[in-house]
């Protein structure tokens, strides 16, 4: 028996496009502020939020807004600049996608599909970021380490009641909630997105492949997703985490079948 939906397809789908799609390189005026503690944001940003939200539930409500305010200047900053093929004549369309997913707050396709654009493009220019600015091994051990967090906040169900409180709160006066993205039933954390981005940026920083890793996440998700047969949560970060080990494998087989090359 395999767990299969549609719905979460779409989103993992998208989560393994947030890999392939971020560039490398960060502007010359932000060179000045790279350093190690940028790695910490891995972890930080799913602890934080959740012990925040568990001891303070307003919390949630604040973050709304920072979603609000900071996702569709970063989707129009991916268009525009940080992602494979940007142009600038392209970042404006941040704005109708704005629009749809204001608009159409109902559970409808368009607006769920203009959420999850923004915020796909909103983690790109973070990946990007990123990969420009830490280390590129202590970016790979945050990674690591966002994923072991996540997974045991997700299997202690300590995650589940905050993150609900999360995707539920909304910024008021009718405005759009671009916290979390779904997919009719299937949901998925805007940090899951961020994850995915982070290994994109960091193989741009490297000059590794992207396709090929974003592909890798796509299958590999869909095998972790058959744990939905058991529990009713997964952390998504997971199996970004898995992906970056076996691209670290694979990179230290190739380059020790380079170094044995010449005796053969």
């Amino acid at each position: 028996m395999l767990w299969f939906e549609w719905d979460n397809l779409v989103l993992t789908g998208a989560q393994a496009a947030c890999v392939a799609l971020p560039a490398a390189g960060v502007p010359r005026f932000l060179e000045r502020f790279r350093g190690g503690w940028w790695a910490l944001i891995l972890p930080l940003c799913i602890v934080a939020v959740i012990v925040g939200i568990d001891q303070v539930p307003d919390t949630a409500n604040v973050l709304t807004w920072v979603a609000l305010l900071l996702i569709p200047p970063g989707c129009a900053l991916a268009l525009g600049w940080a992602m494979h093929g940007a142009r600038w004549w392209l970042a404006p369309l941040a704005i109708p996608l704005l629009a749809i997913a204001w608009a159409d707050q109902d559970g409808s396709r368009p607006g769920q599909v203009a959420t999850l654009l923004l915020i796909m493009g909103s983690v790109i220019t973070l990946g990007r970021l990123l990969g420009g600015a830490a280390p590129l091994l202590l970016l790979k051990l945050g990674l690591i380490a966002m994923a072991v967090s996540d997974a045991i906040l997700v299997f202690g169900n300590t995650l589940q009641a905050p993150n609900a409180v999360l995707e539920a709160a909304a910024p008021g006066a009718g405005l759009p909630q671009l916290q979390s993205a779904a997919f009719h039933y299937a949901s998925m954390g805007y940090g899951d997105f961020f994850a995915a981005a982070v290994l994109g940026g960091l193989l741009a920083t490297e000059r590794r492949p992207q396709l090929i890793p974003a592909v890798a996440l796509l299958v590999v998700s869909l095998c972790w997703d058959q744990l939905f047969l058991t529990v009713d949560t997964l952390p998504a970060t997971v199996p970004v985490a898995i992906v970056l080990v076996l691209v670290e494998v694979w990179a230290q087989v190739r380059r020790r079948r380079r170094v044995a090359a010449p005796d053969g």
